[in-house]
């Protein structure tokens, strides 16, 4: 094997074990009513759900059969695998104390 070949293998396994990466995710939380008017349930729902509005309308029934407003969105940070969604970053603020 040639010596820039060793040099580029070593090169990629290096940048492979030492690159450092992030995740992330985006939260969305929905206000949810059925469109049919004979639905036996009418109520608005708050939704927190990790699809998209149009996804989140796609996979459950679509336009026809759902409506939906945005509510607010925001970002979770870090290992995300397995586990609850964050909080909203104004209930996080909201429960951090404040120091004088």
């Amino acid at each position: 094997m040639s010596l820039t070949k060793s040099f580029v293998i070593i090169f990629f396994l290096a940048v492979m074990v030492l690159t450092e990466t992030h995740a992330e995710y985006r939260v969305y939380q929905f206000s949810v009513k059925a469109r049919n008017p004979f639905s036996m349930d009418q109520k608005t729902h708050v939704v927190i759900s990790t699809l998209d509005p149009q996804s989140y309308i796609a996979y459950h029934g679509g336009e026809t059969t759902l409506k939906i407003d945005l509510v607010r969105s925001w970002m979770c940070f870090g290992d995300t695998s397995k586990k609850q969604v964050c909080k909203p970053p104004i209930a996080r603020a909201q429960t951090a104390k404040v120091f004088n």
